[in-house]
């Protein structure tokens, strides 16, 4: 069971320092990530960017300490799917595709957080210690549940680009 945990461990610091970096950026470029967000389709650039910005930093600092993992690997996976649909799928497979970056990467973070959903947030987590009637949320979410999750992701991923995104207009910054 160690090399899970530590394999888990590995996953969720990674993947969550990845979400946090990526948060803090669009946090302190607000007016710029909306502008982007209009320039590329979406309506509501301004919500686009706070939802986006919240979403980052909050499943980062889950996954870092290992609260709710599975929660917040569908919120990772619902990013990746929106980020694969509007921007990284026109451009082919390789993220160093020019003028837009391919999907590797966003496929890649996806992945992970699906492999990460199925074996658990490990021993090492605060899921592995909160209990519900002897079962830790570790258990309750990890496995086919966690897969379910991170599917679910997907689905709202694909939903928030169905209402949201209009491929080849321009949305002015609210």
């Amino acid at each position: 069971m160690e090399a899970i945990d530590t394999a888990a461990l590995g996953l969720r610091l990674v993947l969550g320092i990845v979400m946090l970096a990526h948060g803090v950026k669009h946090l302190r470029g607000r007016e710029k990530t909306s502008r982007w967000f209009g320039s590329i389709g979406f309506k509501a650039p301004q919500l686009q960017w706070f939802f986006s910005t919240a979403t980052e930093i909050g499943v980062g600092v889950l996954l870092i300490v290992g609260l709710g993992t599975s929660l917040a690997v569908m919120g990772t996976v619902a990013i990746m799917t929106v980020a694969f649909i509007s921007v990284h799928r026109m451009a082919g497979f390789w993220i160093t595709a020019r003028p837009d970056e391919g999907y590797e990467y966003v496929l890649t973070i996806a992945v992970a957080g699906l492999a990460l959903a199925a074996i658990g947030a490990g021993d090492w987590a605060i899921d592995a210690a909160i209990e519900f009637d002897g079962t830790t949320l570790t258990l309750l979410l990890d496995e086919w549940v966690g897969i379910g999750l991170a599917v679910a992701g997907i689905a709202a991923g694909i939903g928030q680009t169905l209402i949201f995104y209009r491929p080849g207009s321009v949305v002015a910054a609210d």
